[in-house]
């Protein structure tokens, strides 16, 4: 006994030193992601001069800082309707994209997991080899397909392209493949149907991977601007990211608006973000099978 109590004393120094070590490393990765947010906030706060002339910077200078940017944002005029136009044109693809990539990769990974059918590994097989092609090499067929659809400047061709997403289905049969079967055949001897299963069942048990996926697609459909950029030519209908960059013109630069719209921008996936969190913790916490 003693023995082993020498022991950890003898390694604890060791264990205080990695210990120093890993917490030092995570706080300089959280300095370095923190950085371009803090530095976009103050600069909000200040003059579109100052930003030209000091750039990107996380000095508090009380001199210089000001609401100015946020009152013209918000203040009604031509930019401020055109900027929450774009806002809401985002909110509206964002919500609707994730709604419906959520939907439907949980039941093609339901069906593929639940379910033993023939080529079903090779179906999947087809859904990973997917996710190997760049996006540049499938824009030009998915381009061509929404002018045959006739989707050219419409949010339908903006969402229906990324709906059945490869990743999204790759990540919800992993999980899903972790839940016991033994469920679907208890609920089937119960005399439930299958769509009882699957969204009063299994979905509920599904949470985490749900938030997980609404956090990735709500990310990912909010700053996408290379597909948005394709199919929508009117500026009525144009995404945030996309407006956002109209702002910056060989004719003039209007930062006043870039800079606060830009933070003012960040507040949706914030609050996506804490929303899922909540339904990630949960579902951890509250699993309904054990053992």
């Amino acid at each position: 006994m003693e023995n082993r109590r020498y022991s950890d004393l003898a390694h604890s120094p060791q264990r205080i030193i990695k210990s120093i070590l890993g917490t030092g490393f995570f706080v300089i990765m959280c300095a370095i992601i923190a950085f371009p947010v803090l530095a976009g906030l103050l600069a909000s706060f200040r003059p579109g001069t100052e930003l030209i002339r000091r750039g990107l910077a996380i000095d508090l200078d009380p001199r210089t800082m000001t609401l100015a940017n946020y009152k013209y944002l918000f203040g009604g005029n031509a930019d401020s309707r055109k900027y929450f136009m774009w806002y809401r044109n985002s909110l509206l693809i964002t919500l609707v994209s994730v709604l419906l990539t959520l939907l439907i990769c949980y039941f093609v990974a339901y069906g593929l997991t639940m379910y033993d059918f023939k080529f079903r590994n090779f179906l999947f097989t087809l859904v990973i080899a997917t996710m190997m092609v760049p996006f540049e090499i499938l824009m030009l067929p998915m381009y061509k397909e929404i002018i045959a659809f006739n989707l050219i400047d419409t949010y339908t061709g903006v969402i229906i392209t990324g709906v059945c997403n490869a990743s999204t289905i790759f990540f919800f049969r992993q999980y899903l493949s972790g839940l016991p079967k033994d469920l679907l055949s208890a609920a089937r001897i119960d005399g439930a149907n299958e769509y009882f299963i699957s969204i009063k069942i299994i979905l509920p048990l599904a949470k985490p991977a749900f938030a997980s996926m609404g956090i990735l697609t709500a990310m990912g459909t909010w700053n996408a601007i290379l597909w948005p950029l394709l199919v929508l030519k009117g500026a009525e209908k144009f995404t945030l990211p996309i407006g956002l960059n109209t702002l910056l013109t060989p004719y003039g630069n209007n930062y006043d608006v870039l800079i606060a719209g830009s933070m003012f921008g960040i507040l949706p996936i914030f609050i996506i973000f804490l929303i899922f969190q909540k339904y990630i913790i949960d579902g951890m916490t509250a699993g309904a099978v054990k053992g």
